[in-house]
């Protein structure tokens, strides 16, 4: 597998997204993740990142978007958060992206109220949609999931559900090593999504909250994930994922460090190729 980041690293500490794409380019990074919102991009933001990325040889990979009215009772919410991440997916073809990592979202009201079959179910209808969209331009779509309690998608068996529910060729996951810890999921759990998972993220945290911390940092062993993931047999990308650095001034040697850190267990294991 690949190793990247995602920009957003850079970009939350105030660096301009040419720079930030530079300085992932130079510590050595494959390839890149990039965080912007489709809806008012403008055209120079959209070539300047194409351009600046084929400069420097580095590819887009994947697009992330939180759209977490997908799955609301309201049908224009959904139909506005379908169009949304259309916008996403088309920015991907532009930019010769592989996939768009979406994000779902929580059932609201604590699953009372409106019962949590329907919420799921408006959930598997729109992405059907939006595989149907994305199978047009190419691009897959990389299902997040979060380790929170009211996340649609919370766990290993919920995400492998929801996958079969959808039955849609383009419609895959990601596996978050730092969202499998949280989630009390063992690195075993990962062979239920063999086939069905087709981008990784990777950070680290303290084993109680969401952390995005640089390997090493918090309490993730993660040597026995990366071994998993490698037996899925994916043909992706291992995307470091951090965020609010503490020190935004010394964002570059935050990100120089994560690199390093993750360059090394992915090689533990014979991962990255």
């Amino acid at each position: 597998m690949k190793l990247g980041i995602i920009n957003s690293a850079f970009v939350q500490a105030g660096v301009d997204t040419a720079t930030g794409l530079k300085h992932i380019s130079r510590i050595g990074f494959d390839c890149v993740d990039i965080h912007t919102e489709a809806i008012g991009i403008s055209q120079k933001e959209v070539k300047s990142v194409a351009n600046t990325c084929a400069k420097l040889d580095l590819p887009i990979i994947s697009l992330p978007v939180c759209s977490l009215g997908l799955a609301d009772f309201c049908e224009p919410v959904r139909e506005f958060h379908i169009e949304r991440t259309k916008k996403f997916i088309d920015l991907a073809k532009t930019w010769n992206a592989k996939n768009v990592l979406l994000v779902l979202g929580e059932y609201i009201w604590n699953r009372e109220i409106i019962p949590p079959q329907q919420q799921w179910a408006w959930a598997v209808e729109t992405c059907r949609r939006i595989g149907d969209y994305a199978d047009k331009k190419k691009i897959d779509i990389a299902l997040e999931l979060e380790p929170f309690r009211l996340s649609l998608l919370n766990s290993v068996d919920s995400m492998a559900q929801f996958v079969d529910d959808c039955k849609h060729p383009r419609i895959r996951a990601n596996i978050d090593i730092s969202h499998m810890v949280l989630s009390d999921t063992s690195p075993t759990e990962l062979k239920k999504l063999k086939g069905k998972a087709i981008h990784v993220h990777l950070s680290d945290c303290d084993g109680k909250v969401h952390g995005d911390l640089p390997p090493g940092r918090g309490i993730v062993k993660f040597e026995p994930y990366l071994q998993a993931i490698k037996e899925l047999e994916i043909d992706g990308v291992v995307s470091i994922e951090l965020e609010y650095a503490p020190d935004p001034k010394k964002i570059v040697q935050w990100v120089e460090e994560a690199y390093r850190e993750t360059a090394k267990r992915m090689d533990l294991v014979g991962l990255r190729g």
